[in-house]
C-alpha cells in the first residue's frame, strides 16, 4: 500500500473538485456566506495595498479584490483551480499553483493576506499560519476565515476518528486565535458568519467565544506586531 502523501491527496481531491467549486463561487462571493469579506478587507486595508490570496480556488474573491482598488495575486495547491482563475482573471492578477505552508514570495513581500476556508486544508495549519506571517510586511494584516463547530466541511475530517488519514485539518475559531496571538499576530476585529435559525437577538449579548462557538465561519481580521 503506497504511503499517506497528504500533498498528493489535497491536491487530487481539490482537482476533482474544481468544477463543482467553480458552480458555486460566483454565489458564495455575492450571496453567501463569503459576501461580507471584500467589505470587510475595505475596513481595515488601504485601496492599492499588495494582497495576497491564499487558497484562491477559481480566484472569484481575487477578482473581486482586484475591483475594489487592490493590487492581488492568488495562489492554490490545486492546477485545476489555477487554470480556472487564469481562464477568468482580470489580466493583472497574477495566480500561480503553490502550497501554503510553503509560499513562494519574499518575506514582507505583500501588505496583507486573504485566506478563507484555508488553514483547515492544510497539513500543518502552524506551518501555513507562519508562512502568512512571513511574507507580511510589519504591521500587515491578515484577513482569515475559519469554519465554526456548525459547518458541514467539518464533516471531512472525522475519518480521522477511525484511524484514517484526511486533508482536512479543523480547529475551532478560539483555537485559532490562540495560535494566531502565540505567533504575534493580534486580533482586531472580526464578524460571525451564521446559518439560517440563528438571530441577531440570540447573539447580540453573548461573549465572543460563544458567538464563535454558533457559527459556520468565524472571519478574522489580524495584525502583524511591527518590527
Amino acid at each position: 500500500m503506497d504511503e499517506f502523501s497528504w500533498k498528493r491527496e489535497a491536491e487530487t481531491a481539490w482537482n476533482d473538485r474544481a468544477s463543482f467549486w467553480r458552480s458555486r463561487s460566483r454565489d458564495m462571493w455575492e450571496n453567501g456566506s463569503r459576501k461580507d469579506i471584500v467589505p470587510f478587507v475595505e475596513k481595515h486595508v488601504p485601496k492599492g495595498s499588495k494582497v495576497l490570496d491564499i487558497g484562491c480556488g477559481d480566484g472569484y474573491g481575487s477578482q473581486k479584490l482586484y475591483r475594489s482598488g487592490y493590487t492581488v495575486s492568488g495562489i492554490d495547491l490545486s492546477g485545476e483551480m489555477i487554470a480556472a482563475a487564469d481562464r477568468a482573471g482580470e489580466g493583472s492578477i497574477s495566480f500561480r499553483e503553490g502550497d501554503a505552508s510553503n509560499l513562494p514570495y519574499e518575506d514582507g513581500s505583500h501588505d496583507a493576506v486573504m485566506a478563507i476556508n484555508v488553514l483547515e486544508w492544510t497539513e500543518s495549519p502552524l506551518a501555513a499560519l507562519r508562512e502568512m506571517k512571513r511574507v507580511l510586511r510589519d504591521d500587515g494584516m491578515v484577513c482569515a476565515g475559519i469554519l465554526g463547530p456548525t459547518a458541514a466541511p467539518r464533516t471531512n475530517s472525522y475519518p480521522r476518528l477511525l484511524g484514517e488519514k484526511v486533508i482536512c485539518n479543523t480547529m475551532m475559531p478560539w483555537e485559532f486565535q490562540q495560535l494566531a496571538a502565540e505567533e504575534g499576530l493580534e486580533y482586531m476585529d472580526g464578524f460571525g458568519v451564521f446559518k439560517q435559525g440563528v438571530m441577531d437577538q440570540h447573539i447580540r449579548s453573548l461573549p465572543l467565544e460563544l458567538k464563535q462557538s454558533l457559527t459556520f465561519m468565524w472571519v478574522f481580521m489580524l495584525q502583524k506586531a511591527g518590527g
